[in-house]
Formats: C-alpha cells, structure tokens, sequence
C-alpha cells in the first residue's frame, strides 16, 4: 500500500512541479521520448518477474481449464463494467473506457501504453489525461484489494479478493489475499496474477487501437 501513496505522491509532486514551472514562465522539457525507454523497461520486468519464479515450473504444470476460469472472469467482469460505465460517460468512447480498465491494477504498464498509442490519434493534451485517468484507476483497484479484501471475502467468497487485485494477486496483494482468504488460495491466486499480467500489454493496445 505505501508503493500506492509513493506513487500517487509522485505524480502530485510532478504536477505541481509543471505547474510552478509554467507559472514561472519556465520551458518544461518533452518526457514523451524518455516514456517509450520506460515502457520496455517495464515490459522487460515483466518478463524477468515470471521467468525468474522458483515455482515457475510448479505453476505451470498446475494450469487446468477449471483454474484458468479465475482469470477469464476477472477480466470478463472488467471489460463488462468497464464497456458499461463507457456508455454513460459521454467524454470518453467505449474503447478509451476499456482500454482504462485494461490495466487491471498495472498502472505503471498501462499508463505508459495509452500514452505512446493515444499521442497519435488524441494529441497530447488528451492522450496525457486519458493516461493519468489510467494511472488513478488503476492505483485505486490495488488500494481497494488491499484495504477492502475482507469485505470481499465476507460478501463475495475466497475468490473475490483475487479478482479484485488483478495482477497485483501475485505480488502486492498476495499476503492480504492469503489472510483473508487461506493459505490453500494462493497457487491459485499467483496463477491468476500471471496470466492477468501477460494479458494487460494486448488488451491495452487493442482497445488503444479500436
């Protein structure tokens, strides 16, 4: 949770910072370069964070239809609600909506990815606040996996806190979800982490490109 309110605190830093420089009449340099260096970055953690787990293998061999079903309806309810606040929100199209909700709780990933395939098509300006939006969202959707998770688990069953977390199931959230949830959820929930991980960077960019 404090990697959440670092983050956030961050962002508010920035802001404030390209504010201030504005005001005072300051040339704010271009980062959007710099942003595509930090997307293949991120994209090879990603791949360094999987490969390198110890029980890789062990995972692996435990992929069974009826545990991938976990995932698919994480993502599933997602897009749904996602495609749905879309029609009522008259700023933004369905896609944009789903391409928010695509992050799936990687705001750094997702963030990123709108900006680089938005700036074509949106421009700067819009491309910047739809990738905020993202960040904000998904920031959100970790925090409420951390600090909600035994509501979920009261209301909605051992499975809802793992779908909530997205792919923070794996890593952030992992040691909420195995106390709230038991010890026995988390092959289950590290799995569901993964695959929603591997998921993030093609629904982003489908929805970017819709």
């Amino acid at each position: 949770m404090n990697g959440s309110f670092a983050v956030v605190a961050m962002f508010a830093v920035g802001c404030a910072v390209g504010v201030a420089a504005v005001a005072a009449g300051l040339r704010v340099p271009d980062v959007h370069g710099v942003s595509v260096y930090i997307l293949y970055a991120l994209m090879l953690q990603v791949g360094l964070g999987i490969g390198s787990r110890d029980n890789l293998r062990q995972i692996a061999r435990s992929l069974t239809p009826k545990v991938l079903l976990l995932p698919v309806a994480s993502v599933a309810g997602t897009l749904v609600f996602s495609a749905v606040a879309g029609l009522l929100l008259s700023r933004w199209s369905v896609a944009d909506c789903l391409a928010v909700s695509s992050g799936m709780g990687y705001y750094s990933l997702s963030s990123i990815l709108i900006m680089q395939l938005k700036l074509p098509t949106m421009g700067a300006r819009l491309a910047t606040e739809l990738a905020t939006i993202a960040l904000l969202t998904n920031i959100m959707r970790e925090l409420l996996a951390l600090v909600a998770a035994p509501l979920l688990r009261r209301f909605f069953g051992c499975m809802a806190p793992i779908s909530a977390a997205g792919v923070t199931s794996a890593d952030v959230a992992l040691p909420s979800i195995m106390r709230v949830s038991g010890q026995s959820m988390m092959p289950l929930a590290i799995i569901h982490g993964l695959l929603i991980d591997l998921s993030v960077p093609f629904f982003v960019s489908f929805f970017c490109r819709v």
